[in-house]
């Protein structure tokens, strides 16, 4: 890890969510931080909404709802997405994805959309 190379995926990943996440001890922290958000997500070709829109996929596809809120919430918050094109996605997916899943994700846009309203920021839980 570099200096600079930690400072730009710092950067990076407050504009990607809206908010600076804690730092974590770690390799896993320093390889998400220095790789994934100081490379990956600097790279040229996709846009922050494209990509998002592809996590929203994957995310659901896995079932993974506690990470979807955090994504939701980041598109939210840096207007890349409204809730009805959210809502849109959800339906969209419970085609490919199954309607327990795509389900799952408009229950999770609910909950989100309803934080945000309140003024709330995102639940961060470590995946199970």
């Amino acid at each position: 890890m570099t200096d600079d190379a930690r400072a730009r995926g710092l950067a990076r990943m407050k504009e990607v969510y809206g908010w600076q996440p804690p730092e974590i001890d770690g390799a896993f922290f320093a390889t998400t931080v220095d790789h994934l958000f100081a490379e990956i997500w600097n790279r040229p070709g996709l846009t922050d909404r494209d990509r998002r829109l592809l996590l929203l996929g994957v995310l659901t596809a896995q079932g993974r709802m506690e990470t979807a809120e955090i994504q939701i919430h980041a598109a939210l918050h840096n207007e890349e997405l409204t809730e009805e094109q959210l809502r849109e996605i959800a339906l969209f997916l419970c085609h490919y994805v199954g309607w327990p899943n795509g389900t799952r994700l408009d229950t999770t846009i609910g909950t989100v959309v309803d934080r945000v309203r309140k003024g709330g920021q995102p639940q961060m839980r470590r995946p199970k």
